[in-house]
């Protein structure tokens, strides 16, 4: 499976799993594993794609969402969630701390991972499979932080909140889903701000880095 990887290997040095949105591990997401890695973290982004064919996406084309679609539902989730959890349990052989970070189809699939083998952490950005996985709640034992889009037409909120137990929960009143992605169609600059600091000080709290800065 093709990983990317940021940071330092360091002994002392916590693992993040960045889990890909649905067009991939991006620009985007390269730019979130790198501020991630600037913090403190050695961050890993596996391509969950890489078992299908044709699934190359050009981030201008008008078609990009539909065609992006197109390859989340030739995806085999149960495989998608072994190659993950594949992927948490080489950082957690290091003997440091965990996380799992995830964007829109990463947040849902994060979640699921989490389920199937404990973080430490875990960071949902609008998790777009939460309503299909809500009843693996009580088996998410990770310290977790949600963030949620009230304007989202893909996942509404006060469907999955109430099952999220203890986890702390933010919502974005005029944001709506994929609201810290930067394509225009997507982004909502103030919930991006407010989400990113918010997630950086839960880092900070649960699983914090030599550095002092997360």
């Amino acid at each position: 499976m093709p990983v990317h990887e940021w940071g330092s290997t360091g002994d002392d040095t916590p693992g993040l799993l960045l889990l890909q949105e649905i067009f991939g591990v991006s620009d985007y997401i390269k730019q979130r594993a790198s501020d991630l890695a600037a913090l403190g973290y050695y961050v890993i982004a596996p391509e969950i794609y890489w078992r299908l064919d044709d699934t190359s996406l050009d981030e201008s084309d008008p078609e990009l969402l539909q065609r992006a679609m197109g390859i989340v539902q030739r995806l085999d989730w149960g495989q998608a969630v072994t190659d993950s959890v594949a992927a948490l349990d080489y950082l957690r052989a290091r003997g440091k701390g965990t996380g799992v970070v995830g964007f829109c189809f990463g947040g849902g699939l994060g979640f699921n991972v989490a389920a199937a083998s404990s973080p430490d952490v875990l960071i949902s950005y609008y998790g777009s499979s939460l309503p299909q996985l809500i009843d693996l709640a009580p088996k998410v034992t990770a310290t977790s932080l949600h963030h949620f889009g009230d304007a989202d037409t893909y996942l509404k909120a006060d469907a999955v909140i109430p099952a999220l137990g203890d986890a702390e929960i933010h919502r974005y009143a005029e944001a709506g889903h994929a609201f810290d992605n930067p394509m225009p169609a997507f982004h909502h600059a103030d919930a991006s701000e407010l989400a990113w600091r918010r997630t950086v000080d839960f880092l900070a709290r649960h699983l914090p880095t030599s550095q002092g800065q997360a």
